[in-house]
């Protein structure tokens, strides 16, 4: 355990706190009440320092990634959440779901360019409304989630019961590979 106690207050009192995208997608959100924000320091911003600097546990935290791949010249993105206890099942399940040949993460300055996200606090809110959200079920099984906040100096914390209500979100049965 750290030094780091890591606080959480709510986001509608710290909008400022998180990428633009971010800031508006959960303004406009029902679940906003419920939302936290945590200032860290950005060289902690990545799942592992976080949780070896602060007292957030491993199975509190979900990672966010954008995946990608082409069918017939069209391209096809789709961003995953799963509990940083697994990763997403990138080579059967999501290839299957995006229907092409080949699916892998997209190169990090596409995924920051095209999110408006900070790479290391890319996050499932926000995100472009024609991505799908596909989220594990486990994610949503815990009391709150440490997920990016759109920038590498926050976090987000929301109630996992929530998640399944952000815009564009699809539960995937088996997405999380353990």
């Amino acid at each position: 355990m750290s030094d780091v106690h890591v606080e959480f207050v709510p986001a509608k009192d710290r909008l400022e706190l998180l990428a633009p995208t971010v800031a508006a997608a959960l303004a406009d959100w029902a679940g906003l009440p419920e939302a936290e924000v945590a200032e860290i320091d950005p060289e902690i911003s990545d799942t592992a320092a976080l949780v070896a600097a602060s007292d957030i546990l491993m199975e509190d935290c979900a990672n966010c990634v954008v995946v990608g791949g082409k069918r017939a010249g069209d391209e096809r993105i789709a961003a995953c959440l799963v509990l940083a206890t697994g990763r997403a099942d990138v080579n059967k399940v999501v290839r299957k779901r995006l229907d092409v040949r080949r699916a892998s993460f997209l190169p990090m300055d596409d995924a920051v360019a095209r999110s408006g996200m900070e790479y290391g606090g890319i996050t499932p809110v926000g995100l472009p409304p024609e991505w799908p959200i596909w989220v594990d079920p486990s994610v949503l099984a815990r009391e709150h989630v440490v997920i990016g906040a759109g920038r590498r100096a926050a976090k987000l914390r929301l109630p996992g019961r929530l998640i399944a209500d952000l815009p564009g979100v699809e539960v995937v049965e088996d997405l999380a590979l353990s």
